[in-house]
């Protein structure tokens, strides 16, 4: 952790309020993975009174949240967007601290700046009536209709979030009352026929359902309750942690250690001991044993299901049905500095491609990759310059892609892609940059799936459609295995940094007592 915190900055003061004395005499809770999911859960347990040990498989923590240094640049590896900073707080209220001591949580404002491929520009805001005159300036006949979707967005919020979200669907049932919110909320409808239903011009059309990408969803398909992002983004802004996202990653290793509980790195979990349909502890593939009473996996749930559970263990997510559902596409990124800093472009750039629709299709239904793109083009450097060193810029760009269940061979595929993104980002917001870039790596759809054993090479895990959702997703609680709980973007209520934490919130409701193991 002191490495870490030196890597990150100074470190700051620090106040430890749980102190490790008699931890042994605790009932024992081991997490499986270190991405926010985990960490989450490992605070929240750790406050009820658990002994906790986290296992990464890694060599930091952080998951898809881990953070890489090369050539005097900082990059963050996965999230780069907090949107809903309050579950974040809550962690480091349960610890008797104060966030803010630590992370330094900076709003944007706009939230992205949005790039048709013929070059205009929608500014998206926080701000209604700077929204209602963007709308305008592109559609004025939509004003009334962009009123009315986030009107329709704030209902989907206070059902879909509020009430729903930390919701466990344990049972049958509790799917059952909810179903006539979701009929009313028309969650059959996508979200894109949503926005259509009140947005006529296609290029807002676009513009207000591209949200579900964000979470691995597909618009055309992805239940309209996801439609509650736009309003969430505005009720508590877009924000960015100075120094990266990681900073988060280490607050919350420092909470978990102020706790007394114990983070362990390069121990891979091979698999999880269940004795009479109890998770009872893990083994590593290096042989050693760990008894415990309660095991939480923040891996992703296909891969903890098909591969730390024995088949004869499990009977509603068995290898068929698992391989039978439904996930989310992956992801192209390639990670760049430059040697000169590009002052006209934002903190978040989306530059949309010359198709939606067709694109999309290609992506999730016919799983082919496709010869155009939409890119997702994030400059951290705009708010925070001390992650590059100076005169410099940190860069990532992500390109949404099809899973592995496509059948390309990124070990050839994945360069002369990232030489048509860099041509065309070089054409369009960077000009002049296949000549700037002094540092470069690249992810692909393979590493999702080799390094952080995401099913199919998944980046969210199973798509987010209302047959995978809420009751239909894997439940948070185990369906097989006792004392077995699963936390993270494949659970409910789902990925993205505010379901991720919610799953991790959810446990609070379903995981017994500390008491309970007297």
């Amino acid at each position: 952790m002191l490495t870490l915190a030196k890597q990150n900055g100074p470190e700051p003061h620090r106040k430890t309020v749980f102190a490790p004395a008699r931890q042994a005499e605790k009932p024992h809770a081991v997490i499986i993975g270190s991405g926010f999911g985990g960490l989450a859960a490992a605070v929240r347990l750790g406050a009820r009174g658990y002994r906790v040990t986290v296992l990464e498989r890694l060599d930091s923590p952080g998951g898809r949240a881990r953070v890489f240094r090369q050539d005097g640049f900082t990059f963050d590896a996965g999230p780069t967007i907090v949107t809903a900073p309050f579950l974040f707080e809550e962690l480091w209220h349960l610890c008797g601290r104060r966030m803010a001591d630590d992370v330094d949580l900076r709003p944007l404002e706009p939230f992205y700046r949005i790039r048709f491929d013929d070059g205009a520009v929608f500014d998206y805001s926080g701000d209604p009536a700077t929204m209602r005159d963007t709308v305008a300036r592109f559609a004025p006949g939509d004003v009334a209709g962009y009123e009315r979707l986030m009107a329709a967005s704030e209902r989907h919020f206070r059902i879909g979030f509020e009430k729903l979200g930390n919701f466990s669907f344990a049972s049958w049932t509790d799917m059952a009352r909810v179903l006539p919110d979701l009929v009313k909320l028309e969650g059959y409808r996508s979200v894109y026929s949503l926005v259509a239903k009140h947005i006529k011009d296609e290029r807002l059309r676009q513009v207000f359902s591209f949200h579900p990408l964000l979470i691995g969803g597909n618009p055309f398909s992805a239940t309209s309750v996801y439609s509650l992002i736009a309003f969430l983004e505005r009720r508590w802004g877009v924000h960015f942690v100075m120094g990266g996202t990681g900073r988060l990653v280490t607050g919350l290793v420092d909470l978990i250690k102020g706790q007394g509980g114990n983070l362990r790195f390069g121990a891979e979990v091979g698999r999880i001991l269940v004795k009479d349909r109890r998770a009872v502890g893990i083994a590593l593939t290096s042989g050693e044993v760990i008894p415990a009473d309660i095991v939480v996996s923040n891996a992703d749930t296909a891969w903890t299901y098909r591969h730390l559970l024995p088949a004869n263990a499990r009977n509603r997510w068995s290898d068929r049905r698992l391989a039978r559902s439904r996930y989310s596409m992956s992801l192209f990124l390639w990670y760049f500095g430059t040697k000169r800093r590009y002052d006209a472009v934002p903190h978040h750039t989306i530059l949309l491609g010359p198709r939606y629709r067709g694109l999309i299709n290609d992506i999730f239904e016919h799983k082919v990759l496709a010869d155009d793109f939409s890119l997702y083009l994030h400059r951290p450097t705009a708010t925070d310059p001390a992650l590059a060193p100076a005169g410099c810029d940190t860069f990532y760009v992500l390109s949404p892609v099809p899973n592995l269940q496509a059948e390309v061979d990124w070990k050839t595929a994945a360069e002369p892609y990232r030489r048509r993104v860099a041509r065309y980002l070089s054409e369009t917001v960077l000009p002049g940059l296949e000549s700037e870039v002094v540092t470069s790596r690249t992810m692909t759809p393979v590493d999702f799936q080799q390094r952080l054993l995401s099913y199919q090479g998944a980046a969210f895990g199973m798509e987010p459609v209302l047959s995978q959702s809420a009751w239909f997703r894997p439940h948070n609680r185990s369906e097989d295995i006792e004392h077995l709980y699963i936390v993270g973007a494949g659970t409910h209520p789902g990925a993205g940094l505010p379901g991720v934490l919610t799953s991790a919130q959810v446990l609070d409701k379903v995981v017994p007592d500390a008491a309970a193991f007297a």
